[in-house]
């Protein structure tokens, strides 16, 4: 059950992207399972991958290709991962690229490979490989809700944003002196083995914005940080982790190049709302999710700390099954904070709050809390669970679901 998530029915096309997609049958029959993304000539192309040391053969193939060349094709399967495969699974990623480069008329390491699916199996590669003539015939520009779905795995929902933003530059004196209108719109596909850096997710993010290459690079890193950085389902880090954004550069407006561009805030706004929107999407549609809970971690007196203690209470067991049953046991929430590992904590400065109902104050029970005003927040469907170290200025947000019996279920039947 997905957390106040609403399917997307309209997106703005992006000039510069056409989308092809195929029923390939590569894990289930009659649904779409094959995606390929066509990016115009002059596109520029910037991603950042999954830290799990075993990462998969696609995911290795494209940061290599990312470094060698620019971008003009990336192709999605989903239902096998093509992880855990050894010297096959580069063979096969590779083969995948230089089909469709041999379909295209494009170099080989001009193709971003993706998958997402079991881990450990080999890629039905004739399946694959027969699927990717049908997509190609079908491109268009106004296919991304079926897109959406055609990246799914254990996903109930497709995932995306799309809109239209206008970028205004303004002078010294706050005047508007320029205005473009730009296009954003993305796709995502997440739902369990989620876990920074990244999680089990796949992300698409496009717009026709100018931006340097140098500079796209450093957005990526910065947005995804901010976003798909901080969301956890399970404290699984994936092996095929992706999120790519991608400017075609197809907007009738000037290259944007520098931070110090006065178009650079509101461009990097827009961008960073559809990577919030997409990061949190897949949180919402955590297997068997039924809370969307935000994890903000107070006058920390470093970024590190701060998530240390956001990722200790995000990930218990204890939090995220009194999270599922709706029961107000805030002492798991203190518990796992006096574990998260800060050094020369001092009980006296802490206080926590659900919502706005202060459960802890100064290190024990509030004074005010209730039983009723904190089970109240506990049987919303969304929470902000805040906790105050008194220890500096810093602020850090994650966020995550409860835990619940369908999680237990959709990982134990998953291979099924």
């Amino acid at each position: 059950m997905a957390v106040g998530l609403e399917v997307l029915k309209n997106y703005h096309p992006v000039n510069g992207v056409r989308i092809g997609i195929a029923q390939a049958g590569i894990k289930y029959q009659g649904r779409n399972d094959l995606v390929i993304f066509e990016l115009a000539e002059g596109s520029r192309v910037s991603g950042v991958f999954t830290l799990n040391a075993f990462c998969a053969a696609p995911v290795q193939v494209s940061k290599k290709h990312l470094s060698e060349a620019d971008t003009r094709y990336l192709v999605i399967n989903t239902g096998n991962a093509n992880a855990g495969t050894g010297p096959q699974g580069m063979v096969d990623a590779l083969a995948t690229c230089e089909q469709l480069a041999t379909l295209t008329g494009v170099e080989t390491n001009q193709i971003l490979p993706f998958s997402t699916g079991v881990i450990g199996e080999p890629l039905p590669m004739t399946k694959l490989l027969n699927g990717l003539s049908p997509a190609l015939e079908n491109l268009a520009s106004d296919v991304w809700p079926q897109a959406a779905t055609g990246i799914m795995t254990t996903d109930t929902l497709p995932k995306g944003y799309s809109q239209q933003v206008n970028i205004a530059a303004t002078d010294a004196d706050d005047s508007e002196i320029d205005s473009e209108i730009i296009t954003v719109s993305g796709i995502s596909k997440g739902a369990g083995m989620i876990m920074p850096n990244m999680a089990t997710m796949l992300a698409y993010l496009t717009t026709d914005a100018v931006i340097a290459k140098p500079l796209l690079d450093v957005m990526c890193k910065e947005m995804a940080d901010k976003s798909f950085n901080r969301v956890t389902i399970d404290g699984d880090t994936s092996t095929n982790d992706s999120c790519m954004l991608i400017a075609t550069a197809k907007a009738e407006m000037a290259e944007i190049s520098s931070k110090d561009d006065p178009r650079y805030s509101a461009v990097f706004d827009a961008l960073l709302e559809a990577f919030m929107v997409l990061s949190h999407a897949i949180v919402r549609d955590g297997e068997g999710a039924t809370k969307f809970v935000t994890m903000e971690v107070q006058q920390a007196a470093s970024v590190k700390e701060a998530l240390d203690v956001a990722y200790t209470v995000a990930h218990s067991p204890l939090v995220k099954t009194a999270l599922f049953a709706c029961d107000a046991n805030w002492g798991r929430i203190l518990a796992a904070v006096g574990r998260a590992g800060v050094q020369n904590m001092i009980l006296e400065d802490i206080d926590i709050y659900l919502d706005d109902v202060c459960i802890v104050k100064n290190g024990g029970r509030a004074a005010s809390y209730t039983e009723e005003a904190g089970a109240a927040i506990f049987a919303q469907a969304e929470i902000t669970i805040s906790i105050r170290l008194g220890r500096g200025d810093i602020t850090e947000r994650v966020w995550t679901t409860d835990l619940s019996h369908e999680y237990v279920s959709i990982n134990a039947d998953y291979r099924s």
